[in-house]
């Protein structure tokens, strides 16, 4: 059973050492099949034997041309070359062991003719092989946009450990899809979009297509989201460095583009399918997305499908912003010496998390170099559940979690009607 992996590399590192962590762990590694659009600069090189290597394909792109990570997408599917499974990541992941015979398990338990395996993936630090958590992960309802764009963050599957086959999922990841080498044939990436929006009109498409989505109920791949150690497409991407659009432009456009279609959908190529109809994904996903409204079921990331009506839709999403003090000299000392991120939290009164946006990189710096007395943390966020608690859990380099900080959130709300939310 072969697998066409698409990996979209813009100026990373990690692409090797990925590649070579997805052979290392495969079960079957002369099955699987490369296809990498190389966004790179001079000074950056692909080792020759890859190159060599007939399972790979690869994109020569100078980063200048390059359009964004979609557009990136776009172009490896057309590299495709009828392999049986299709599995799309970053070039940014480590992998469990055995986790092509796994995957192929995972879609062989769905029972479903045309099963789509997807997550955000747990995290990993780049350059150390720990990898944890080994808890499943599942994607919640997080967030719309001030343009109506459905956002989303990852969250721990409760009762992993009795589950016996995938739990159904209602939405798609841009960096972990596993499916039929159809999709690619099925649901072409549209390489005019460029980040927001991605994955709300993936999952949209991709079910009215007649994919069925799943998490997976164990780990088979992990992630890196803080991007500190590479060069990003928007960084790079602006007038000083005479670019065809500068990022932002492109991004202008495509949320346009997510937004005209999250409207009016149409039926296209690079619309929906023909086997489900839009609405039926809004009443399986339990969102509103003309009203910009969302069922409980879906708040609380119960497993789909949702409940047929919409009568408990939220009519107004809650915002919240919660002020988190820190005593500075109750912190241990390796919060403030030289850590790797900080873990930000708000959970309800149920101990469930509610939000999360840690603390990492330039703003981390920032934060514990004032040498204030207290440290002050701010988040805003939506939430249909009231915040309670927050908790502050710093992470030390050598990724040991240190002691944490937790305190009454003390919200204050504002609730925002469905033609005005924020993001």
């Amino acid at each position: 059973m072969s697998i066409f992996i698409s990996i979209a590399a813009y100026r990373d590192p990690e692409l090797i050492p990925t590649v070579q962590n997805c052979l290392a762990k495969a079960q079957w590694p002369d099955q699987l099949r490369f296809g990498i659009c190389w966004q790179h600069g001079d000074e950056e090189e692909i080792p020759a034997s890859l190159k060599q290597d007939a399972r790979f394909r690869i994109l020569d792109v100078d980063w200048r041309e390059s359009r964004g990570a979609c557009w990136a997408r776009a172009q490896i599917m057309d590299l495709w070359q009828g392999e049986d499974h299709y599995l799309q990541i970053d070039s940014h992941h480590r992998f469990a062991e055995g986790w092509d015979a796994k995957l192929l398990e995972c879609a062989r338990l769905t029972a479903s003719p045309k099963p789509l395996i997807t997550t955000y993936c747990p995290s990993y630090t780049p350059g150390q092989e720990i990898l944890s958590p080994t808890e499943p992960t599942q994607m919640d309802f997080d967030y719309f946009t001030a343009d109506g764009i459905a956002m989303f963050k990852p969250a721990f599957i409760s009762q992993w450990r009795s589950l016996r086959r995938p739990l159904r999922a209602r939405f798609v990841s841009g960096h972990f899809l596993f499916a039929p080498g159809s999709f690619v044939e099925e649901v072409p990436y549209n390489s005019e979009l460029y980040f927001h929006g991605e994955e709300i009109t993936l999952a949209i498409r991709a079910y009215t297509c007649g994919y069925d989505f799943f998490h997976p109920a164990e780990v088979l791949i992990w992630h890196e989201y803080t991007r500190e150690y590479r060069r990003k497409h928007w960084g790079d991407h602006v007038e000083s460095e005479r670019v065809e659009l500068p990022w932002y432009e492109r991004d202008s456009k495509s949320r346009d583009a997510v937004t005209r279609f999250l409207k009016n959908p149409h039926v296209g190529r690079f619309g929906c399918g023909s086997s489900r109809t839009f609405a039926e994904y809004e009443a399986y996903a339990g969102i509103d997305f003309s009203h910009r409204k969302v069922q409980d079921y879906t708040w609380q990331g119960a497993e789909p499908p949702n409940p047929t009506a919409m009568e408990n839709s939220q009519e107004s999403v809650p915002a919240w912003t919660v002020r988190i003090e820190l005593k500075r000299s109750r912190l241990p000392a390796e919060a403030l010496a030289d850590p790797l991120f900080w873990y930000v939290g708000i959970h309800d009164t149920n101990g469930i998390e509610v939000h999360r946006h840690d603390l990492s990189g330039e703003e981390l710096k920032h934060l514990i170099a004032d040498g204030v007395e207290y440290i002050v943390i701010e988040r805003a966020f939506q939430s249909s559940a009231t915040p309670d608690t927050w908790m502050v859990w710093p992470v030390a380099q050598n990724t040991v979690w240190l002691n944490k900080t937790i305190g009454c959130a003390r919200p204050v709300a504002t609730e925002l009607r469905p033609s005005s939310i924020a993001a």
